[in-house]
């Protein structure tokens, strides 16, 4: 089959998927697409190992067709992230903003640097000789939120203003600031180059605010030539172009489409959506960038499953993958509990705030998509043929289960507890 054929009916599975659990399940959609492609995951496994059907190995030669890491990071990123960016509020924004820039940018370096160094002593315990910036690369990949996950997960759970608007906006958000940290690691440890203080400054004002000024820019374009028409039907289609064309964009000039989109998104969600749409668009806007949302991200937490089958597991790797849950959460809840302690000084902030910022920060494709960018072939335990790409995409891929599956489906019950104290505080 084709990819585009592959892609078509893992659409058609993860439609069906939801169409079922809507029927005799009440999870939501993107954990029961995760959870189902899991259990068809385990079973084709199962088969293979038991040679009662070719079918892991026809599975896994389609799913090699499709490039996860251009799918999603120079694909469908820009689609979803320009949709969260439209159900954002700026008003909500603005008066969270300085908590949104620690969570994004100091939580995220704090667990970075903690990660690393702690895997990398743990390593060193287990004698395995992982070195520390291969560490630190898991530590920069794992430590941002993903706002798709966040978005799919925890925005329809009708969390407290506040801490809504904190998790959301810090997703949104972070993404600039920990592919800085990710690039420059990287370059490290496999380009075999030595940034500079001055070379990671230029990249960081390249990337983070040149996508930021792109696209500011981009969506007052956008809000003009929307502005300039009645036709509601061209209203929507203009907003395609921004996550299409202006996504694609901005890899050209080299700036960070995923912040553009986040900013081109707020202003069309903000400013057009009272200014430039009419009643009729008003109206199907939500709708019609609601369905791409769905429709995306049903592809994406199916193939999330199914990347299972690409992966041979040893013995160590089951280690790292149970060292890797607990670590990254713990990580999460110091640099939560670290911000807060500032935070608090200011402003009184809801008692539930660090337990559901540290349960609801939650990992999806974009670790995975950085992880599979990591070459083949460097060699960790040869006898075995184990190199640092497999080791850390096994260790994310516990991580992002662990996340979507555990912490997404009984994050319910603490949002509630938050709520329930927001009441009695009115």
């Amino acid at each position: 089959m084709t990819v585009y054929a592959t892609l078509c009916f893992l659409a058609a599975a993860a439609m069906l998927i939801t169409f079922l659990n809507s029927k005799i399940g009440n999870m939501q959609s993107t954990i029961a697409i995760t959870a189902g492609s899991l259990i068809l995951s385990l079973l084709i496994l199962i088969a293979g190992k038991n040679g009662f059907s070719p079918l892991q190995e026809i599975a896994s030669d389609q799913l090699a067709k499709i490039d996860f890491h251009s799918f999603l990071l120079n694909g469908i990123l820009g689609f979803l992230l320009f949709a969260g960016g439209l159900g954002i509020k700026l008003g909500n924004i603005k008066d969270q903003k300085w908590e949104i820039a620690v969570l994004a940018l100091g939580a995220t370096l704090f667990s970075t640097f903690f990660i690393g160094y702690v895997l990398f002593y743990i390593c060193q315990y287990l004698d395995f000789q992982f070195n520390l910036v291969y560490c630190l690369l898991f530590g920069a990949l794992i430590s941002p939120t993903d706002p798709i996950a966040v978005l799919a997960i925890v925005k329809k759970l009708d969390a407290p203003k506040r801490i809504s608007t904190q998790i959301e906006g810090e997703s949104l958000f972070n993404d600039g600031f920990g592919l800085v940290i990710f690039v420059t690691l990287y370059s490290i440890a496999f380009s075999g180059t030595q940034p500079t203080a001055l070379s990671i400054t230029e990249l960081f004002l390249h990337e983070a605010i040149g996508g930021i000024i792109y696209g500011l820019l981009l969506g007052l374009m956008f809000h003009y030539l929307i502005s300039a028409t009645d036709d509601h039907s061209m209203e929507l289609l203009l907003t395609i172009g921004i996550p299409s064309a202006g996504y694609v964009f901005a890899a050209i000039i080299g700036v960070s489409g995923p912040l553009a989109m986040v900013v081109s998104g707020i202003i069309i969600g903000n400013w057009t959506r009272i200014n430039g749409f009419s009643k009729e668009s008003i109206k199907l806007l939500d709708h019609f960038w609601e369905l791409i949302d769905e429709f995306l991200n049903g592809i994406l937490f199916l193939l999330i499953g199914l990347s299972m089958l690409g992966y041979s597991f040893h013995q160590e790797d089951w280690i790292l993958m149970v060292i890797a849950i607990p670590l990254t959460l713990i990580a999460r809840y110091l640099s939560v509990q670290l911000s807060y302690l500032a935070f608090n000084r200011f402003r009184e902030y809801n008692p539930y705030s660090v337990a559901v910022l540290t349960w609801g920060g939650l990992r999806g494709g974009l670790a995975l998509a950085m992880a599979m960018a990591i070459p083949a072939g460097v060699m960790i335990i040869p006898s075995k043929q184990i190199d640092v790409r497999e080791i850390i995409l096994v260790m994310t891929y516990s991580a992002v289960f662990f996340s979507i599956l555990v912490q997404g489906s009984t994050i319910t019950p603490l949002i509630n507890k938050a709520k329930a104290w927001q009441e009695k505080q009115k």
